[in-house]
C-alpha cells in the first residue's frame, strides 16, 4: 500500500501541527533539557515536545495545552539522540528482536541490520513481512541488500537474481547495498552487480564496501564503480587512504577485531582530527561482547581516547544519519525527528539512565521497562525447529583426503598436507587435528576433510549454525560425532557438545537451526559455557562462533569448505567437489 510508504500520514502530519497550535496536547514535555544540538555543535537548553513517536517542537516556549501530558523535568540530566548501529549482524545466535530489545537498554535505538540470513533462510514473502512487523518495535530497523552469499552456494543465480535484489533494493527499509564481500568478482568485469550498484546510487542509496587491505590503488578504483564506504580498516594508516579516497569510514570495535583503540591512537599519531566522515560500529560482535555495553561502549572508548565530547556522540548518531540521508528522521534532537532520546548523568557517560525509542519508554530510571516489545512468532516467517528427516551413518565419515585445512586464528584457514593417519575412526589426543564434515541440511551432499587448530581434545562437536546453514560436525571421535549430530537433531538444530557418548554442552537454535529465541542476557550465559567447554579441549582462538561462521565464507582467504567443495578463494577454483550421499 501506497501509505507505508510514508513514516507519518496526513492525518497525523495535521496532528503534529496541532499541538503546535495548542489544539492537541503532547504526550510527552521534556522541561529544561540540557541537550547536544548538532547543527551549533553545542550543550544548548530548551523544552522539547513530543506527540507519541515524534519531536514536534524544541525551543524555549511551553505548550499551552498539557492535558493528559507527562511532564518531567530534566535539569540535571543531558539529552542526546538515540544510538544508531550502522552495521549489525543481526543472527550471531541471536535474533534481530532480541538484539533490539537488548541494545535499547544502552541506548542504540536504530540499527542497520545485513539481509544475508534472510536471503538464504526465508522466502523472500516471509522476508519482508519479518521487516514489516519489525517496524512495530520501539527499535527502528534499517536493512543492508546484498549482492553475493559470501560464499560458493549451489544455485546462487537463483538466490541472488536480478528480480531478488531489485525487490529488496526497492524496500523503504533497505538503506544501503552490499557490504561488497564480492567485489573481486566486480574488478573482474562483473557487470550485473555493476548494474545493481547503479540502481542502488540512482535509488539514493549507499554502498558499503568490505576491503582488507585493499591498496590505494583498489580503494580509488572501488570508489569509481560506487563504493561510499568502508569498516575494514585495521590502523591508521588504512583510516588515512580511506579518508583520501572520499570513503565514509566505518571505525569498527567487534569481538573478533575489537580495533578501536588502536585505530584512535594511530589517528592521533598521524593528525587526523576531523571525524565527520566517521562513525562507530560492532560488526556483529557475539553476545558476550555486548556485556559492558553496545554503541554506548564505543563513546566510551573515543572519550577516554581523547576524541572531543561532542565529536565521539556524533560518530554514533548524525554522521550516520546524514551519510544514510534519514537525518530528517534520525541522528539528532530537533523538530520533526522520531523521539529517539537517551538521558545521561554525565556528558562523559554515553550509558544511558532513561531512554525513550519511537517516544515510548524502554529504560527509566536505571530500570528495563518490561513489556514494550512484543513477543514474535517465528514460524510465522517459516523459522522453526529443524526438521532433519534423513539419518547419518559412519560411512558419510570416511576421509581420504590428501590435504586438509589450518586454521591461522579465528576465521582465516589454509591448506596444509597431512602427515597422520586418518583411517580409523578416532584420532589421537597428542595432536590438533580433528575430522571435520560439511554436509547439506537436506542431506544431499557432503565434503570430508581434516581441520588442523580448531582443538585437541574435542571428541565431537556438531552444529547447524553456520554461513549457509548447513551443518558442520568436528572431533576425533566418529562415534561421537554421530551422538552430536543425533542430538543436535532431536533439538530442532543447535551446538551440541560430545565426550564419551555424553552430552558435555548443548546450545539449542530452534530457530530455522540458525538463532537462539533466548534473551541476549540468557544467551551470554550459554555461549560463555560453550566457549569455556571448548578452550578446556585446546581452542585457543577468540571467538568459536565466527569461526564456525566463516569456515564457508569466500570472503576470506585461503581455502573454504563450500556447498561446491573445498575452494581456493585467491585461485577462484574448486579443488574438490562434494560428495552427493
Amino acid at each position: 500500500m501506497i501509505e507505508q510508504r510514508y513514516r507519518w500520514k496526513n492525518k497525523h502530519l495535521r496532528t503534529h501541527v496541532s499541538v503546535l497550535d495548542g489544539e492537541t496536547s503532547p504526550t510527552i514535555l521534556l522541561k529544561n533539557a540540557t541537550y547536544l544540538n548538532q547543527t551549533f555543535r553545542k550543550w544548548m537548553k530548551a523544552n522539547i515536545w513530543i506527540y507519541q513517536d515524534r519531536i514536534v517542537y524544541v525551543g524555549d516556549n511551553l505548550p499551552s495545552h498539557i492535558k493528559n501530558c507527562e511532564i518531567i523535568d530534566c535539569t540535571g540530566q543531558i539529552l542526546v539522540p538515540g544510538y544508531i548501529e550502522p552495521h549489525a549482524h543481526p543472527f550471531q545466535l541471536y535474533n534481530p528482536h532480541t538484539l533490539a530489545e537488548y541494545a535499547s537498554q544502552f541506548g542504540t535505538t536504530t540499527i542497520i541490520s545485513d539481509n544475508m540470513p534472510l536471503v538464504l533462510n526465508f522466502k523472500k514473502r516471509e522476508a519482508f513481512s519479518l521487516l514489516r512487523d519489525l517496524r512495530n518495535i520501539p527499535t527502528t530497523m534499517f536493512w543492508w541488500c546484498r549482492f553475493d552469499s559470501q560464499t560458493e552456494i549451489l544455485h546462487e543465480e537463483e538466490t541472488f537474481s536480478h528480480s531478488n535484489i531489485k525487490s529488496w533494493l526497492e524496500h523503504d527499509a533497505v538503506l544501503q547495498g552490499g557490504e561488497l564481500t564480492g567485489w573481486p568478482k566486480l574488478l573482474d568485469g562483473d557487470d550485473m552487480m555493476l548494474h545493481w550498484i547503479q540502481e542502488a546510487k540512482r535509488m539514493r542509496k549507499q554502498i558499503e564496501g568490505h576491503f582488507p587491505g585493499a591498496s590505494e590503488k583498489t580503494l580509488a578504483k572501488m570508489m569509481l564503480l560506487g563504493a561510499d564506504s568502508d569498516h575494514e580498516a585495521i590502523n591508521g594508516e588504512e583510516v588515512y587512504n580511506r579518508l583520501m579516497q572520499g570513503y565514509m569510514v566505518s571505525l569498527r570495535h567487534s569481538s573478533i577485531r575489537p580495533d578501536l583503540p588502536k585505530l584512535l591512537d594511530d589517528m592521533k599519531r598521524l593528525g587526523i582530527d576531523a571525524y565527520d566522515r566517521m562513525m562507530l560500529n560492532t560488526d556483529g560482535a557475539t553476545s558476550p561482547f555486548y556485556e559492558q555495553g553496545i554503541t554506548d561502549m564505543l563513546i566510551r572508548i573515543a572519550i577516554e581516547k581523547g576524541i572531543p565530547v561532542i565529536d565521539a556522540y556524533n560518530m554514533a548518531t548524525v554522521n550516520i544519519s546524514r551519510y544514510y540521508n534519514i537525518d530528517h528522521l534520525h541522528g539528532n534532537i530537533a523538530t520533526g525527528r522520531v523521539a529517539n532520546i537517551n538521558f545521561l548523568e554525565s556528558k562523559e557517560n554515553p550509558t544511558p539512565v532513561s531512554v525513550l525509542a519511537k517516544g515510548k519508554w524502554v529504560k527509566r530510571d536505571g530500570a528495563k521497562v518490561e513489556g514494550v516489545y512484543p513477543s514474535m512468532d517465528w514460524s510465522e516467517y517459516g523459522l522453526k525447529p529443524l526438521e532433519l528427516n534423513w539419518h547419518l551413518t559412519m560411512d558419510d565419515l570416511q576421509f581420504s583426503m590428501p590435504f586438509g585445512i589450518k586454521m591461522e586464528n579465528s576465521v582465516i584457514t589454509k591448506p596444509y598436507s597431512l602427515s597422520i593417519d586418518i583411517s580409523g575412526d578416532e584420532l589421537e589426543m597428542t595432536h590438533d587435528e580433528s575430522f571435520f564434515t560439511l554436509i547439506d541440511r537436506q542431506g544431499k551432499w557432503r565434503i570430508n576433510t581434516l581441520l588442523k587448530g580448531f582443538a585437541s581434545k574435542l571428541h565431537a562437536l556438531a552444529s547447524s549454525f553456520s554461513n549457509t546453514g548447513d551443518i558442520i560436525l568436528i572431533g576425533k571421535n566418529k562415534q561421537d560425532m554421530l551422538t552430536a549430530f543425533n542430538r543436535m537433531k532431536e533439538l530442532g538444530g543447535g551446538i551440541v557438545l560430545v565426550e564419551n557418548g555424553e552430552i558435555v554442552c548443548e546450545l539449542p537454535l530452534p530457530l530455522g537451526g540458525i538463532m537462539s529465541g533466548l534473551p541476549i542476557e540468557e544467551l551470554m550465559i550459554a555461549e560463555k559455557t560453550l566457549f569455556a567447554e571448548l578452550k578446556k579441549r585446546g581452542y585457543d582462538f577468540n571467538d568459536p562462533i565466527y569461526s564456525l561462521l566463516f569456515f564457508s565464507s569466500t570472503h576470506l582467504p585461503y581455502i573454504r569448505v563450500t556447498q561446491q567443495g573445498m575452494y581456493d578463494v585467491m585461485n577462484k577454483t574448486v579443488l574438490f567437489p562434494t560428495i552427493m550421499r
